[in-house]
């Protein structure tokens, strides 16, 4: 099987799964999720995506108490089931299955858990991208990753339709994060991100680029940055599971960035040292 799929135990190829109507994700989004990559049959990065994963659980109120090793073994059964070695990884827990009601169901009524895995190649870190804005009109919950992502679709089907490759958000003027990716900027040397506050996720591919650049001798700061500011970086930078660390250089039809690619360089070389590393290649 190329494209894997898993429902509470159950594995089979991801077009013949089925879920319940009555799951709640279906009718409320009510659940949270994570994604990631494998390589060489390893999960990239598991440790920090299963923390996330069971700290989204936990804001949210949903009682997955399956233990953390035992989900890893679940999310590799499906990785192992592949006919392919690397690809992408997701998963969701919903609060369970139950007749629609606003209120929490009963106390026996517990999570669901579907994974699925589909063939993916990371975006290669010599290619650029270019950007459009919008508003920022999300919620005040953006560091939970829950399954309620309409903004985001909306947001990317823009970006898409104006031939760009992502969507920069920002309320009044400052930069909060993309529709399904962080933004950094690199100035004078810096590499900057929005505070991992309540307006952004906390993107595990940011965590690493913020080690990675401290690890190299390229300083960094945690702070809010506007869009003027965006626009005057040196470098401007996407983030995400597929797209580690990928430069833009058009914002809103604008040239952006390109002016500190050797800082920029050195960061791609070391995630990608690092990726290499974490899935045993």
């Amino acid at each position: 099987m190329k494209y894997v799929g898993y429902y509470n135990g159950e594995i089979g190829p991801l077009e013949e799964m089925k879920i319940p109507m009555l799951d709640r994700a279906v009718y409320f989004g009510d659940g949270c999720y994570d994604a990631t990559t494998f390589a060489h049959n390893h999960i990239f990065a598991v440790k920090d995506h299963v923390d996330r994963f069971y700290n989204s659980c936990r804001m949210l109120e949903i009682p997955f108490d399956m233990p953390r090793e035992t989900l890893v073994n679940e999310l590799q059964k499906c990785i192992d089931a592949n006919e392919i070695d690397h690809g992408m990884l997701y998963w969701q827990c919903s609060r369970g299955t139950a007749l629609r009601a606003h209120n929490f169901p009963p106390a026996d009524v517990t999570p669901n858990l579907m994974i699925f895995t589909v063939p993916c190649e990371l975006v290669p870190m010599d290619s650029t991208f270019k950007l459009i804005s919008m508003e920022d009109t999300r919620f005040l919950h953006c560091n939970i990753k829950t399954l309620n992502l309409i903004p985001s679709v909306i947001a990317y089907q823009r970006c898409t339709e104006a031939g760009c490759q992502e969507t920069v958000f920002h309320r009044g003027e400052r930069v909060t994060e993309c529709a399904h990716s962080n933004v950094l900027m690199i100035k004078d040397g810096v590499l900057c991100t929005p505070p991992r506050d309540n307006l952004i996720l906390p993107g595990i591919t940011l965590k690493h680029l913020l080690e990675l650049a401290e690890a190299n001798g390229i300083p960094t700061r945690e702070a809010v940055f506007t869009m003027d500011e965006l626009r005057a970086a040196d470098e401007v930078i996407i983030s995400s599971s597929g797209g580690l660390c990928i430069a833009a250089d058009e914002l809103d039809g604008n040239p952006i960035g390109g002016k500190d690619p050797v800082t920029l360089k050195k960061l791609q070389d070391a995630y990608t040292a690092f990726y290499e590393k974490d899935t045993n290649y």
